[in-house]
């Protein structure tokens, strides 16, 4: 597949020509469930022009289905473009086709998805990470240039890791979130899963800027990265020894590897530990659940995709959500609307927000001292189908990736080596808020520093 920066240089007919082998290829390869298949046909025609780029089926495209990977909105058509899709638009891309995720983007490994599983293109015995899975397939398995995900606690950066491609989350606030569908709005983050950094850079300059619709959404000038990447430029990179170490003998050891090889390229390598990281998966899922409890109370049967069967009112609603919801979304809604009710919102919701404060505090400590944070993405390189079946399990699996959205940093994940089981083991680049271009520096110089 060529690069996204290759395809900036196509004509007009060469990228008609690219999207009709691109259209093709998807076709083939729907045993690999990257693309939610009932849409694929529809979807991939509705932009007749344009760089093809896949899409999150959590991101509206005007005229396309926007389901989230769930039966509740079966039937519901997008009525505007995202603010992502209409900066895609801008700067010659087109949207290219919906990805499989995991229900609403409640998972690490695209399992949930009401269209059924996406496999890891690098062994279909392993699941692809989650919940922006099918997106990262996708690109892995040489049927999307690069694509959009949605990162809340690591989605885009866990499966990229597992598919062995680039998956870059920016600082919250960067990318605008209208018509993202809200999982937890302080947490949720658009960004890019591509083949290699430059793409991820390309893709990120065309996304970012400020959006007086999203009132999160940071009024900062943005400056483009792709013109400026220097993968020669010397860095201070802390690395989180504690992190390393506590990965599986695997991943510990490509690591170790790969911080000698930054050594040997010039990298001025600090070693810090995150001690009070087993706050960070409480403080994590108090806070997301709470958010996603009221975030997804407006899927009711009334306004929104699919209404069940009910003689009342009442009814319509327990049945429509009932029907409508998979078990982990269920999970979720009540883990939030639990530590929401009267009686423990002070013992836990504002402990959680109190602990999020501190988990940023430590990130800032040890970056007014490097310019980036060195980690693992994942404890190992993947997990088999069925692997993570008990959600407590599940959730522990993201102990490397959630603390990052908490703060509410940009990072990187980079392929660094092969596992055994030819999975990809990657690391993980974060940077200070708004200091992309250093994250993106220091990710390019991390790819040619493996590669060479």
């Amino acid at each position: 597949m060529i690069s996204l920066k290759k395809a900036l240089t196509l004509s007009s007919d060469e990228i008609l020509t690219l999207r009709a082998e691109l259209k093709e290829r998807i076709i083939k390869e729907k045993n690999l469930g990257a693309y939610v298949e009932q849409l694929t046909n529809s979807d991939i025609n509705t932009h007749a022009s344009g760089i093809p780029i896949a899409i999150k089926d959590n991101i509206q495209v005007s005229g396309w289905a926007v389901t989230s990977a769930s039966n509740i909105l079966q039937g519901y058509v997008a009525p505007y473009n995202a603010t992502a899709i209409e900066n895609l638009l801008k700067h010659g891309f087109a949207p290219f086709g919906r990805t499989n995720m995991d229900e609403f983007a409640m998972g690490s490994t695209s399992e949930s998805s009401f269209y059924g599983k996406t496999l890891n293109p690098l062994n279909n015995a392993y699941v692809p990470g989650g919940s922006s899975g099918g997106s990262a397939a996708a690109v892995a398995g040489g049927i999307a240039l690069a694509a959009l995900g949605s990162d809340t606690g690591g989605s885009i950066r866990q499966p990229a890791a597992f598919c062995g491609v680039v998956g870059f989350k920016p600082t919250y606030g960067r990318v605008s979130r209208y018509g993202l569908a809200s999982y937890a709005s302080s947490l949720d983050q658009i960004g890019p899963i591509t083949q290699n950094v430059e793409d991820a850079a390309i893709l990120y300059d065309a996304i970012a800027g400020y959006d007086s619709k999203d009132s999160t959404s940071a009024n900062i000038a943005h400056s483009s990265t792709a013109d400026k990447l220097d993968a020669n430029k010397k860095l201070t990179i802390a690395v989180i020894q504690n992190y390393v170490n506590d990965a599986d003998d695997e991943t510990k050891t490509a690591l170790l590897k790969t911080i000698e090889k930054l050594k040997a390229h010039g990298h001025t390598i600090i070693y810090k530990n995150l001690k009070d990281s087993k706050y960070d998966v409480a403080t994590y899922y108090i806070i997301a659940t709470a958010e996603a409890s009221a975030n997804l109370s407006r899927y009711d049967g009334v306004r929104y995709g699919r209404r069940a069967e009910c003689k009342n009112l009442s009814q319509m609603y327990i049945n429509s959500r009932s029907e409508g919801f998979g078990e982990e979304v269920k999970r979720r809604i009540l883990l939030g609307t639990f530590v929401l009710s009267s009686g423990y919102y002070d013992a836990y919701y504002i402990k959680a927000q109190k602990a999020r404060a501190h988990i940023k505090a430590q990130y800032e400590a040890i970056l007014n001292e490097a310019d980036l944070i060195f980690m693992p993405v994942a404890p190992s390189a993947g997990f088999k189908f069925g692997e993570l079946s008990d959600p407590l399990k599940a959730y522990l699996s993201d102990i490397y990736t959630i603390s990052v959205n908490l703060a509410g940093l940009p990072a990187i994940s980079v392929p660094v080596a092969k596992a055994n089981n030819n999975l990809s083991i990657s690391a993980q680049l974060i940077g200070k808020p708004w200091d992309e271009l250093t994250v993106l520096n220091g990710a390019s110089s991390l790819e040619n520093i493996v590669k060479g």
